[in-house]
């Protein structure tokens, strides 16, 4: 049995007219599982940055308090350089898992560069790190604001 071309073509029509709301279906759940997945992962990037963005600023609060009592109340432990230490390499771990500028790289160097002059009568140090605190505070706060 020999079928013709315009047979095929013919039913091959039909077919696509009888199977058109299965099809039009099919379409519309792929698109709404790709928008889903993509919201998805969209939403659980956000969570990160904004979980990891809080715990740099309470870093920052914490490393703060470390360099006020290293320079005002020198022989308090909470001034202690390597308590302050361990706050500096957290933030600088978690700035990069952030994709954040380059601040907390500033904050580091700043750090290291300083530490050792807390607690002079020379506030210089307590400024510089103050300063570089402040720009990581301001750009976490930044990468906060710029998620949507």
């Amino acid at each position: 049995m020999v079928v013709s071309r315009s047979l095929l073509m013919k039913s091959f029509g039909e077919q696509l007219r009888g199977n058109a709301v299965a099809l039009i279906s099919l379409a519309v759940a792929l698109a709404g599982l790709s928008y889903n997945t993509w919201r998805n992962e969209r939403t659980e990037h956000n969570r990160n940055i904004r979980t990891a963005a809080f715990e740099i600023i309470t870093k920052l609060d914490d490393l703060e308090r470390v360099v006020y009592l290293a320079q005002y109340e020198p022989g308090n432990s909470g001034g202690n350089s390597k308590v302050g230490w361990t706050d500096v390499i957290v933030i600088d771990d978690l700035s990069k898992a952030m994709q954040m500028p380059v601040f907390a790289p500033e904050l580091r160097t700043a750090w290291g560069q300083n530490f050792e002059d807390l607690g002079k009568s020379d506030e210089k140090a307590v400024g510089r790190i103050d300063d570089a605190i402040a720009k990581v505070r301001e750009a976490a706060i930044a990468v906060l604001q710029s998620l949507r």
